[in-house]
């Protein structure tokens, strides 16, 4: 019986799109709408990886606000409207993604997306940007009954697309995305440019890159015997 495809699952914003510029313009709409001031991309930067709940709290919490949980909740549905309608105006991949996910390809790799950001605009974004097709499997927030760091999270997302565990490796660029591999006992490339409020060095990931011409080089490190 042959064993299954080698599988690489990416976290999907800070990882492999820089989608921080729509995300706080949502924010911000969000923000003005309820009276509030407004932050600046390199302010909300590190606010973003956390899922859009997180993102709204974060930005009620720079204006010295909290958020009650049901008008949170009616935020996140009015946040979600209004990205999905500007889901792509200056979002892009990263360098060298798609040369890497090429070259991993060829050499027999699948591809799965494990994110906070909730299915449908994630499946939208990559819709978007032209890759959605090469993913086994795009799992979000709420596919499953639980979200990363919870290490089913990625098991649930691996099984989606096919995979096995003991073939897999996670790229993201947070501490969460660290935290859920490490549950699961899965090897993790971080990658340095994304959104983690904590320098990704100090979460203790298997690898760390600085643009995606070196993931296969970390990928090949990991799994030497």
């Amino acid at each position: 019986m042959t064993s299954p495809a080698p599988l690489l699952v990416f976290d999907l914003d800070g990882t492999l799109a820089e989608t921080a510029e729509d995300l706080v313009a949502t924010l911000n709409w969000i923000l003005a709408r309820d009276s509030l001031p407004t932050v600046t991309l390199q302010e909300a930067r590190m606010m973003v990886g956390m899922g859009a709940r997180a993102l709204i709290a974060r930005g009620f919490a720079a204006a010295g606000r909290t958020v009650e949980k049901d008008h949170l909740e009616q935020l996140f549905q009015d946040f979600l409207a209004y990205y999905e309608e500007n889901i792509a105006v200056h979002t892009r991949l990263f360098d060298g993604v798609l040369a890497s996910m090429d070259r991993f390809e060829a050499a027999g790799w699948q591809f799965a997306v494990c994110t906070n950001k909730a299915e449908h605009p994630s499946r939208k974004l990559l819709k978007a940007l032209g890759v959605d097709t090469r993913f086994k499997a795009i799992c979000g927030q709420d596919t499953f009954a639980w979200c990363k760091p919870d290490a089913r999270a990625l098991f649930s997302t691996i099984s989606a697309a096919g995979g096995d565990p003991a073939h897999a490796v996670m790229v993201g660029d947070s501490k969460t995305d660290i935290s859920t591999a490490q549950n699961a006992g899965i090897p993790v490339v971080a990658v340095d440019f994304g959104y983690s409020d904590v320098p990704v060095h100090e979460c203790g990931p298997d690898q760390i890159i600085s643009h995606f011409d070196d993931l296969w080089r970390a990928v090949t490190e990991l799994r030497k015997p």
